[in-house]
Order: C-alpha cells, then sequence, then structure tokens
C-alpha cells in the first residue's frame, strides 16, 4: 500500500509537469502563427501586392503552413474553436459555390473532341474557380487564425500596427516614387514603369484601396479617442501622408470613396454626441446647444467638409484628377466609334449584365468571368475584359442569384457583428470596430468602380478587419454579460 500511494504521489506531478509543457508549447505555437501571419502581411504588400501566380502560390502555401500549425495547437490544447468567426462563414459559402460550380456535371456532344464529347462544368472556366476558391479559402484560414490568437489587448494592438504601418510605408514609397523615378525603368521593382501605377502597385486604383482602409482605421481610433494627446499629432501626421498620396494617385474611384467615408464619419460620430450626451448637461447649455445638434448645422457641416476635401484634392493632384475627370463622360457615353473595343465600363457592365441574364441563377463561374464575357461583350475583340471594373455586377454575373444571396447574408452578419462590436467600452476595441467600418465603407464605395479586392494584399487586409471586427465583438459581448 505504502508503494502504491508513493507511485501515486509521483505522478501527480509528472502529470502537472505534462500539462505545464503542453500549455508552454500552445503557447510557442500560438506566437509563432499570430506574429508569422503578420510577417506574411507584411511580405505580401511588397510584390506589386502579390499579384503575379508564384507570390500568390507562396502566400497560400505560408497559410495553409500555418493551418498545420493551428491544428497540433488545436489537439495540445483540446479546442479549435474560433471565437466570433461567423463573421466568415458566407466567404466559407462562397469559395465552396465556387468548387461546385467547378465540378464536371454532364456530358455534351462536341463535334470538335476527338471523343465526341465532354465535361461541362457550370463555370466557364472550372480550373480558375477552382483557383480562386482556394485563394479565398486562403485568405479566410489568415483572417480566422488572426482572430484566434487575438487573445490580448497587446495583440490587438499590434495587428492595428502592422496594419497601420503597411499603408503608412506604401503612402511614403508612392510619394518618393512620384518625386524620383524620371527613367522609364522600374523604380525599386523591374515591373515599376514610370507614369504606371502607384507605389508598389501596378495600378492606381489598387493602392487606392490600401490606402481606403488605413486612413478609415486611424481615422477610427482618433475619433474613439484611443489616441492620447501625447501621441495625436504623429497620428494625424501619418494619416495626413496616407491622405496625400492617395490623392496624388488620381485615383478616381478611390478620391471618392475616401470622400463617402468622411461622410460617414461626420454623420455617425456627430448624431452620436448628440444623441449621447447628458440630458442635464444639455438643458443647461439650452438654445446654443439645441441649435448646434439640429440637422441644419450638420448638413452645413458636411458641405463644409466635402468642399474642402474637394479644394484639396484639386490642389494637390492638378491636372492629372482633371484629366481623369475628363475621361468620365468618355467612359459612360452611349455612342460608339468605327473602331469601337469596348473597354469603357458602360460596354464592359453591359457585357456583365447580359452574362448574367443569361446565367442568373448559378453564374458563369466565380474566376470564369474572362472566359464567359467575350459571348456578350460588345467590341471589336481587340480587348477582352478580365475584371467587370463593379464587384458587385461580376459577383451578380459569376455566381448568379445564389452568389448575391450569400452576400447578403455577409452583409447582415457584418452589420450584426459591428453594431456589437462599437459598443465596446475600451478605447482600443471600439476604436478598432469604428476603424474597421470606416475602412469597408471605404471599399464598399469604390468596389462600384474596380475591383481592388481581387489584389492578395487587399483581401488579406480585408479580412484582417474581419478578424478585428469579430475579436472586438466578442469582446463587448463579454464584458457586457459581465455587467
Amino acid at each position: 500500500m505504502d508503494s502504491t500511494l508513493r507511485r501515486s504521489t509521483r505522478a501527480v506531478p509528472e502529470r502537472t509537469a505534462d500539462r505545464e509543457s503542453e500549455t508552454n508549447a500552445t503557447r510557442l505555437i500560438g506566437r509563432v502563427v499570430f506574429y508569422g501571419l503578420l510577417l506574411v502581411l507584411v511580405l505580401t504588400a511588397i510584390p506589386y501586392g502579390t499579384v503575379e501566380p508564384w507570390s500568390v502560390t507562396l502566400f497560400q502555401c505560408a497559410v495553409f503552413a500555418f493551418g498545420l500549425l493551428f491544428v497540433v495547437e488545436g489537439y495540445l490544447s483540446g479546442s479549435w474553436r474560433i471565437g466570433g468567426a461567423s463573421i466568415f462563414f458566407p466567404l466559407v459559402a462562397l469559395a465552396m459555390f465556387a468548387l461546385v460550380q467547378s465540378i464536371p456535371f454532364w456530358l455534351t456532344s462536341q463535334p470538335a473532341a476527338s471523343s465526341g464529347k465532354i465535361w461541362l462544368a457550370l463555370s466557364a472556366d472550372p480550373y480558375e474557380s477552382r483557383a480562386f476558391a482556394l485563394k479565398v479559402f486562403a485568405l479566410i484560414l489568415a483572417g480566422a487564425l488572426m482572430l484566434r490568437y487575438l487573445r490580448t489587448r497587446r495583440r490587438l494592438f499590434v495587428l492595428i500596427s502592422v496594419l497601420m504601418t503597411v499603408g503608412l510605408a506604401s503612402a511614403v514609397f508612392g510619394i518618393l516614387r512620384q518625386s524620383l523615378q524620371h527613367q522609364p525603368k522600374g523604380f525599386v521593382l523591374p515591373a515599376l514603369m514610370m507614369d504606371l501605377g502607384y507605389a508598389q502597385f501596378i495600378n492606381k486604383n489598387h493602392f487606392a484601396f490600401l490606402m481606403e482602409m488605413a486612413l478609415g482605421l486611424g481615422i477610427g481610433l482618433i475619433c474613439s479617442r484611443f489616441v492620447g494627446k501625447d501621441r495625436i499629432l504623429a497620428w494625424v501626421a501619418g494619416l495626413l501622408a496616407i491622405w496625400t498620396a492617395l490623392v496624388l494617385s488620381a485615383s478616381r474611384g478611390g478620391l471618392l470613396a475616401m470622400t463617402g467615408q468622411f461622410v460617414f464619419v461626420l454623420l455617425v460620430f456627430l448624431r452620436g454626441r448628440t444623441e449621447n450626451g447628458d440630458d442635464a448637461s444639455k438643458s443647461k447649455r439650452g438654445s446654443v446647444w439645441n441649435f448646434a445638434r439640429s440637422l441644419l448645422v450638420q448638413l452645413v457641416l458636411i458641405i463644409g467638409l466635402l468642399v474642402v476635401v474637394i479644394v484639396g484634392i484639386i490642389w494637390i493632384s492638378g491636372d492629372p484628377l482633371v484629366t481623369g475627370v475628363e475621361t468620365v463622360s468618355v467612359e459612360l457615353q452611349a455612342t460608339q466609334s468605327d473602331q469601337h473595343v469596348g473597354g469603357r465600363r458602360r460596354d464592359i457592365w453591359n457585357a456583365t449584365w447580359q452574362m448574367f441574364k443569361a446565367n442568373p441563377v448559378a453564374g458563369a463561374g466565380l474566376g470564369g468571368y474572362w472566359a464567359a464575357v467575350p459571348r456578350y461583350h460588345d467590341g471589336s475583340g481587340q480587348i477582352t475584359p478580365q475584371q467587370a471594373h463593379n464587384d458587385y455586377l461580376e459577383l451578380l454575373a459569376s455566381s448568379g442569384v445564389i452568389g448575391f444571396a450569400i452576400g447578403l447574408w455577409f452583409l447582415i452578419v457584418l452589420v450584426r457583428k459591428l453594431r456589437a462590436a462599437v459598443r465596446a467600452e475600451d478605447p482600443l476595441f471600439r476604436g478598432a470596430a469604428w476603424g474597421a467600418a470606416i475602412a469597408i465603407v471605404g471599399v464598399a464605395v469604390h468596389s462600384l468602380f474596380d475591383f481592388g479586392l481581387h489584389i492578395t494584399i487587399n483581401a488579406l487586409v480585408f479580412c484582417s478587419l474581419l478578424a478585428l471586427i469579430g475579436a472586438t465583438q466578442q469582446y463587448a459581448d463579454r464584458t457586457h454579460r459581465e455587467f
């Protein structure tokens, strides 16, 4: 009996040591995954925003490698649960639908085929639909892993700092490139030819998407009073650099999206202050306060802000913007020339709408837009549109009513998460939620005219913002339950 007791007492510290080693291992894996993803985020921004096949492949391999580490960590900790991950469920459904579109369902007779018959799928390009699904799964996994390991306030701040740093570094690089590049050859990166794109991006509109998200995130943190008086000047200087680079890029969609962000900020925060103020203090202030919070004054402030923004844009960007604005009427006019190539947005949007009407239920295939659109594109054939220059139309044409319903599902989930997240008491969490909301407003407006979320870095930053919203919503719900 004594020997049995001695064996049992020796076993207790051994089991405790095993638990401690497992805890240390899971913590180490968590750090590796979280900070490794941050490194991936920084590196993804460099090679033109990760658009070339080799860079996209490296990004996906890195993310899936971290996913394997998450599996190991979940096994050791006994749980793979990711709180707040429902914000990614609609995106998972979209990727799964892309896989369904790539499956060959039926045979059809084709005289040109060697066997006389070939398999057909819902997608006009099944390979690209599978590639689309793989990339979306990688982006979802990256965002979900960030959400999994956003366990502390410090890590939330680190993620925000990395997102802001990537945006600011891109803005500064863009301004330097515009000022110093005088030769047609590449600037640091070989494909950055003079008068082509902005910063490290081949397309200036893709650069604008990144600036809108960084600008929105910074504004949200400032408006939520997270940034103290001792740091406010540094934050404002950084946001001013981002705003200047966005204006200098002369992206029309970017400038419109930025203006929409400013209007959104003014409406939300001004209305919030007037509605949440103390009733006693309001009565003491009397008629002056009531006049200041009136709808008329708010409209005047909004108009004044728009005037200031527009004047600043024209003053900084000058002729490039004027030239860009003048081309809007050309892109939207209905007249055609003898050498009409169909490269205007109006032509592409019309072709996209015709493609949807021909495939209203399941669409022509996510990722297969370029293969399906020539049949509906009214042009000389000199160019083939690769994207619809309107992500909502492209979603409708590529995935039909099913994809559109998934998009509505995502919007509903996003709004619900944001409504809960902005109630957070901690200024950092509340600022992260408002910053993500402002950033997403800019993306939503700009997506009416361009396809910036097709670029890996922009999509990765967007998924990082979703992780911020999920983490903040979890924090807000937890604190409200405790209260």
